[in-house]
């Protein structure tokens, strides 16, 4: 444990363990039904919990790497739906369908933080973390 390889990965498992709890208070005690995109990122990120945890606990680095296949595209997807969220896309480019749409204002925590921002930048801590532990498995 006093490897800063184990702290990153167990860092980055942390921010996906909350990203993870947050997403499923969001959906299944506030109510709040998430769009097309939050499926995709929720995809991304749910595993993660899994794949960073059996890392920790078999003591395999090498998991960063396969962390990191997954929260690339998921920070990607997070970084579209907060561009989709503050206009900078084109409506006729939202990929949403019928139920929620990733561009109305009520996807905010305590009024004014979108919650596409906060999966960005889960995304991003995650993608940080988990490539900090896997750099240090390279050397």
């Amino acid at each position: 444990m006093d490897d800063p390889r184990w702290l990153a990965l167990f860092l980055a498992w942390v921010a996906a363990f909350v990203s993870t709890l947050g997403a499923l208070f969001l959906g299944e005690v506030m109510g709040l039904q998430p769009c097309v995109l939050c499926w995709y990122q929720r995809i991304a990120m749910f595993p993660l919990v899994i794949v960073l945890g059996l890392g920790l606990v078999w003591g395999d680095f090498r998991s960063a790497r396969y962390g990191l296949a997954l929260a690339v595209p998921g920070g990607l997807v997070a970084v579209y739906h907060c561009l989709l969220y503050w206009g900078a896309v084109p409506k006729g480019m939202v990929p949403c369908g019928q139920g929620p749409s990733c561009t109305e204002g009520q996807l905010t925590v305590a009024g004014f933080i979108p919650i596409p921002l906060l999966s960005l930048v889960a995304f991003c801590i995650v993608a940080v973390l988990l490539f900090s532990a896997w750099k240090g498995t390279r050397q």
